[in-house]
C-alpha cells in the first residue's frame, strides 16, 4: 500500500470517535471540567527515561536554530497542576503528547494521544478506584484486580523485589542466559535489572483475564508520586499505580507529590542520571515549582494512552493499526 494512505481503517476511525465520546461522557458525568494547556513549553517533566523533543522558537527565519528552546510536552501534567494550584478542582484533558528517544514501535509512536485527569481531595485509594471505574466504562470489562508490585513479582517472577539483591534479580532475566552477562552485577544496577524482570516476566502476565492495577512501586520509582515511609513490616513505597490489560500498560497514576523541595531534589537527581547516560539536561526550575510553593492541593492524578486503550478495545496488535499516519507516514 502506498505510504500516502492511512495505516488504520475507516472503521477504526469510527471506533476512535466512539471511544473519545465515551471517555468525555465518563468525566463529564462526574463533574470534571475539560481543559487545554500548552503542548509547547519551556518547562518539562524531568525523568531519566522520558526524552522531551526540543523545539527552537526563532525570531528570524534566516537563523532558524537561534532562539529560545522550548519542549514538546511528554504529558500535560505541569500545566494541569498549575490549574489545580489556581483553584481548579476536577479537570481532564485529551491532548497530543510527544516523546523522543526512539519512541516508535509496536506500542509507541513519537506523537500520541493522552488522556490525563486530576481531582482535588482524592487520596491514593480514590485515585485507583476512579481508574478502575474508567476501565470498566471504556472497555466494558470486569472490575480490575488490584495487585501490589511485590505481590506481582512474587506471583510471576518468584522473587521479592524489595529484599532480593541485584544479582538475584539479574538472574531472573532473559539476559542471565547470555554469555556477555556473566560479569558480576553491582547493587547500583539493581533498578535496571528490576525493570528488566518487570518487562520480561511480570508485565506480559498482567491483565490477561481482566485488567490489573499494579500499585505500591519501589520508592526509587516514585517520579511525581508521594512516598509512603517504611514501617516495621513494610518497605517504603511510592504511591504510584498503573493499569494493564492483556500485558499492555495503559495508564500511570500517582497520589500526587505536594512538596516542592522534594521535587527540586528529584529534578537534580534525575538530571544527574540523564547526564551520566549521555543525555541532555532539562530545566530544573519551572513554573510548576513556583505554583507548588504557593500551594498545590492534595489530589490524585492519572495519565492514560488513548491509542493503546483503542488497541485493547479493538483487538489491534500494533499501534499503527489505530493511527491515521504514524511517524513513518506523517
Amino acid at each position: 500500500m502506498s505510504d500516502h494512505f492511512p495505516t488504520c481503517s475507516l472503521d477504526m476511525l469510527r471506533q476512535r470517535a466512539e471511544l473519545l465520546k465515551k471517555l468525555r461522557q465518563f468525566f463529564d458525568s462526574r463533574g470534571f471540567l475539560e481543559v487545554e494547556t500548552p503542548t509547547l513549553s519551556h518547562d518539562s517533566v524531568i525523568d531519566e527515561h522520558l526524552d522531551p523533543i526540543p523545539v527552537v522558537i526563532f525570531d528570524d527565519a534566516t537563523q532558524r536554530f537561534t532562539g529560545r528552546t522550548l519542549f514538546l510536552q511528554t504529558s500535560p501534567e505541569f500545566g494541569m497542576k498549575r490549574l489545580l494550584a489556581a483553584g481548579a478542582q476536577a479537570i481532564y484533558q485529551i491532548t497530543r503528547a510527544y516523546r523522543g528517544g526512539g519512541e516508535a514501535g509496536q506500542l509507541h509512536n513519537p506523537e500520541f494521544t493522552m488522556l490525563e485527569w486530576y481531582r482535588v481531595g482524592d487520596d491514593y485509594t480514590a485515585g485507583r478506584q476512579l481508574l478502575a471505574d474508567l476501565a470498566v466504562a471504556a472497555l466494558g470489562c470486569e472490575v480490575p484486580e488490584q495487585l501490589t508490585y511485590r505481590e506481582a513479582f512474587l506471583r510471576y517472577a518468584q522473587l521479592d523485589p524489595f529484599t532480593a539483591d541485584a544479582a538475584t534479580i539479574a538472574a531472573a532475566t532473559i539476559a542471565a542466559a547470555l554469555p556477555e552477562q556473566s560479569q558480576p552485577v553491582s547493587e547500583q544496577e539493581r533498578s535496571f535489572w528490576l525493570d528488566r524482570v518487570l518487562v520480561e516476566r511480570v508485565e506480559p502476565r498482567l491483565g490477561q483475564q481482566r485488567p490489573t492495577i499494579l500499585y505500591d512501586y519501589p520508592a526509587d520509582q516514585s517520579a511525581l508520586a508521594q512516598v509512603r515511609p517504611a514501617t516495621a513490616d513494610n518497605p517504603a513505597v511510592a504511591e504510584r499505580f498503573e493499569l494493564y490489560s492483556r500485558g499492555v500498560e495503559l495508564a500511570n497514576g500517582y497520589h500526587e507529590l505536594l512538596d516542592p523541595q522534594v521535587l527540586r531534589e528529584r529534578n537534580r537527581t534525575n538530571n544527574q542520571k540523564r547526564a551520566a547516560a549521555g543525555k541532555y539536561r532539562l530545566p530544573e526550575d519551572s513554573r510548576l515549582l513556583t505554583a507548588m510553593e504557593q500551594g498545590l492541593p492534595a489530589c490524585s492524578g492519572c495519565a492514560l494512552g488513548v491509542d493503546r486503550l483503542l488497541m485493547v478495545a479493538s483487538g489491534a496488535k500494533s499501534i499503527q493499526e489505530v493511527l491515521t499516519f504514524p511517524i513513518v507516514r506523517a
